[in-house]
């Protein structure tokens, strides 16, 4: 509360609150959002809705106040989710390649996704940090013409599903499958990403593509030369990993590379119409409603499975314990065989103990009884004190050494010298 220059006064205002540059610019990019976007999908029909990064980008705040000079480089990248839900419907996908391509939406709806879908779409800065939100609202129509009972799928093996889902490469394929069938009444159904099929990430090298399949339809009936590719010789050449064989004209190369090997047929018109559309469910229950499961499955006795599980291995490890202890204590060769064991292992605990406790006497059986050499009987208790610490063999070195130099001194004096002889 500040007074004012002129003079005293009592009067007070409140202060002024401004907020902070990061908080306006944390606000500004949460409210910061574009016009909804109507678009009509039809059901049994590919779509594909591409998410620009050059119409978000002039959108975010940062950007917006510098609007003459916006950068080309700017990271940008995308996450859609249905309305009130964390994930994207079941038809509908989306993908992106890297922060500096286009984002894209694309699926095939059924006649069961047939209505109103709304779709958020969050675009983010990945310099500032900054959100932006765009509400696309999918009205999904039913197809005009009639369901194509006739359909056929094809595997791409160097394409990536993105490279396949702009307009130009939709009609590229399709012209070029026109060429080929001499037909141009198929229209594209459906695309795929291989990864989606349980394909495996391509290594990073130049020329590895991950592989689309891209399914068609039509109202007219399969081709010669689309029935060639299933017939038994070009069955029997795949399973050899080699190309079958085909009469007709190749048209999609060199621009798309058909695993003639890897083409699914489906023949839908023998089908009745309830048969051709199956009920899904969306997996959510109704408010206030619990889940009861069916009880009309019959029950199933888990006897026979327990007496398999649980006794038979016992069973089993009982009569190889029996088998072992008549091998061991009934046969000759078993009562030698631990009797050999015995021995050995009493002879080990014995020299063991000697180790541990070097200062008691020694066996008896260890020491010298007498001497090999002049016979002299040793008492085994003589010296035992101060060889204790010696080895046996070291200890009967200096005694032999002694009756060495008797002997020879024996000899020396019992031998008649030759000059006593002479003389």
């Amino acid at each position: 509360v500040q007074a004012p220059r002129g003079g005293c006064s009592h009067s007070t205002r409140p202060p002024v609150v401004t907020p902070s540059l990061p908080a306006a610019v944390f606000l500004a990019g949460i409210l910061a959002a574009l016009p909804d976007r109507n678009v009509s999908p039809v059901a049994g029909a590919i779509f594909v809705h591409e998410l620009k990064r050059e119409h978000f980008q002039g959108a975010f705040p940062s950007i917006r106040k510098n609007y003459s000079e916006i950068p080309s480089d700017t990271p940008i990248t995308f996450h859609a989710q249905l309305l009130g839900y964390p994930d994207l419907p079941r038809w509908l996908r989306y993908t992106q390649r890297g922060p500096y391509r286009t984002g894209y939406l694309y699926g095939s709806p059924t006649m069961k996704d047939v209505g109103r879908q709304l779709i958020e779409v969050t675009a983010y800065n990945r310099h500032t940090y900054e959100t932006v939100r765009q509400r696309v609202i999918f009205t999904i129509v039913p197809a005009p013409d009639t369901q194509m009972p006739y359909q056929a799928e094809f595997f791409v093996k160097n394409r990536d599903v993105e490279e396949v889902l702009p307009t130009d490469a939709q009609k590229q394929f399709q012209q070029a499958l026109d060429i080929m069938l001499e037909q141009k009444d198929w229209s594209i159904i459906n695309i795929t990403s291989a990864l989606d099929r349980g394909g495996r990430v391509p290594l990073p090298i130049e020329g590895r593509k991950e592989g689309v399949y891209i399914k068609v339809g039509s109202r007219r009936p399969f081709s010669d030369c689309l029935l060639e590719t299933k017939s038994f010789d070009n069955q029997f050449r795949c399973s050899l990993d080699q190309q079958p064989v085909i009469t007709c004209y190749d048209s999609f190369s060199p621009q798309f590379r058909v695993d003639w090997c890897n083409i699914t047929l489906v023949d839908l018109s023998s089908l009745s119409v309830t048969e051709r559309m199956p009920v899904w469910g969306d997996g959510v229950l109704e408010d206030d409603s619990e889940y009861n499961p069916p009880t009309d499955s019959p029950e199933k006795a888990f006897l026979s499975d327990y007496l398999l599980t649980i006794l038979l291995p016992l069973l089993v490890a009982l009569l190889l314990c029996l088998l072992l202890a008549y091998i061991m204590y009934c046969r000759r060769e078993g009562v030698v065989q631990m009797v050999h064991h015995n021995t050995i292992h009493s002879n080990t605990e014995e020299l063991r103990h000697m180790a541990s406790s070097r200062d008691v006497p020694r066996p008896l059986s260890t020491l010298p009884m007498f001497n090999v050499r002049t016979g002299e009987r040793i008492s085994p208790l003589q010296g035992r004190q101060d060889r204790a610490h010696v080895p046996l063999i070291l200890a009967q070195e200096p005694q032999q050494q002694e009756s060495d130099r008797s002997q020879l001194l024996g000899i020396f004096v019992s031998c008649p010298s030759p000059v006593q002889d002479f003389y």
